[in-house]
Formats: structure tokens, sequence, C-alpha cells
């Protein structure tokens, strides 16, 4: 058996291979730049082994949110290898698995929008080029943390139209300090910012609330796709709930920009299921 993981700061959905079939089950993500070994076994004893058991796992495949260093991967590793100990382990940063799932063994720019934003050049094989993405406090364009932090910026400002002032008000109860207090103080502070982005999807039609986002993707092709060479003679493929959510913004800001959409998905489990399975 194989299991395959896909994880980001808010979920992990871990898919259990048998043949060409597939179980999939969900979890709480984790980040090790945020937590320690322990803590993620506690989430795998808590939401992983009571859906699955502890079956004969024979090669562990684990695609994450800050797994781009050596430290961070031994992490993630330290802790399956506790639930898992006979399974051979490949801890690998989610951007691989995200142009593996959109590319399979072709080559081409992959992109996240989800939580946080990545991209990379992929030859097919492996990652050739990649622009850092510096995380929500010095980049992250065109994530639900970038967004959310210049909604709330907005909010913060007086500058949205009374109806969305208005419904923020009345869905969140938030004083300023409230705002403040969790976007300083959280555990997880890019999940705290990205989360509204659902309240946003409601209110897209206005054009205050639509410039914000377009604003977001604008800086991401600017700060990170225009940086690969030839970006405009390749197709530029997408994964994460942002991308997939807001995919008729993300096709405006790319067309204005002269930027070619290939495909855009929401996750990319299905993706590495057919990636493992042709392997």
């Amino acid at each position: 058996m194989i299991l395959i993981a896909d994880s980001g700061s808010t979920t992990t959905s871990w898919a259990l291979l048998s043949g060409r079939n597939a179980d999939i089950h969900p979890s709480r993500g984790f980040n090790p730049y945020y937590m320690d070994a322990s803590v993620i076994e506690g989430i795998l004893d808590k939401e992983l082994i009571p859906a699955i058991g502890l079956p004969a796992v024979e090669k562990v495949f684990y695609y994450g949110s800050g797994c781009s260093t050596d430290r961070n991967c031994e992490v993630v590793r330290s802790a399956i290898a506790g639930k898992f100990p006979d399974a051979e382990i490949e801890v690998e940063h989610d951007l691989l698995g995200a142009a593996r799932a959109l590319l399979g063994q072709n080559e081409g720019i992959a992109c996240i929008l989800g939580t946080g934003s990545n991209s990379c050049y992929y030859d097919g094989k492996r990652i050739t080029s990649n622009v850092p993405s510096l995380g929500y406090l010095f980049g992250d364009e065109g994530s639900g943390a970038h967004i959310g932090i210049l909604f709330l910026q907005a909010v913060m400002r007086g500058k949205l139209p009374a109806e969305v002032s208005k419904a923020f008000d009345e869905t969140y109860h938030f004083k300023l300090e409230d705002i403040l207090g969790k976007a300083y103080g959280n555990d997880n502070p890019g999940g705290f910012l990205g989360s509204f982005t659902h309240f946003m999807a409601k209110f897209e039609h206005e054009d205050a609330v639509r410039g914000i986002i377009l604003s977001s993707f604008n800086a991401f092709f600017t700060e990170n796709v225009a940086r690969y060479p030839g970006y405009k003679m390749i197709p530029v493929s997408f994964t994460g709930s942002v991308a997939f959510h807001f995919r008729h913004l993300l096709s405006e800001a790319a067309f204005e920009l002269g930027i070619s959409i290939g495909s855009i998905e929401k996750d990319p489990m299905e993706g590495l299921i057919r990636y493992h399975q042709e392997l």
C-alpha cells in the first residue's frame, strides 16, 4: 500500500492506495514552521489513524507546506515514522506535489494559490527554478493570506462600501483590537487571514472587493510568474482553493498581462494519485 499526503496549513488530504483503488481521508493541516513532531503526531493519532487504522504501508509520499528545509522535512518525517515505522517515507515540498499533479512528466509553470502561494518552473522531473514566496509577512501574493491582509486593511481603514462593512460587522463582531490580536497572536496567522476569502466571495460583485482580489492576483503574476523566462510562451497551471474559487478573476488578471492559463484544479490530490499510479 502507498499513502499520499497533500498538506497545507489549513487541511491535509490523505490518499491510501491499494492497486488502482484510492481511499481519501481529511485531517487538520500542519506546518513544521509552527509545529513540532509531537504536535503533528497528535494530529495523526486523533484524525488519521482512527480513519485508516495501521495498514501495512510500504511507502509514504508526503507533500507539505513548510517542507522547504532539511530540518522541517525531518520534523514531518519523524512524526510519520512514529506511526508507520516500516514504511519508506519521502517528504517533499508541496510545490513539487503541485507540479507533479498539474504537469505529470511535462514541462511547465506550476503555481499554488491557497492559504499561501508559490510557483515554480518544472522540467517534467524536478523543479529547476523557484521564485521565493517569502510567506505572508513579506510576500505570498495571490494567496488567501495576502488577499485577507488587503481586505482587512480596507476594513480597518473604512474603505469598504457601507453594505460590505455592515455585513462584516454582523458576521464577525470584531473590534479593531480583536483583528490585530488574532492576526499577531494566532498560532496559524495565515489560516486566520485567509479565512476572509469565504466572506469576500459573497461580495465579489462589489468593485472594492473585486479590486482587492485582482490587485493580489496582479501582484502574484508580476512578482512571481513574470520572473520565469518565456512565461508568456507556456501555459501557467494552478492548484489551490483560492485559484479555483476565484478562477474567473484569476483568468481575467492573466489575460490583461498576456499570460495563458493552463489548468486550474481545486487541489492536487487527484493528479498526485494519477502520477503515483503511473510510475
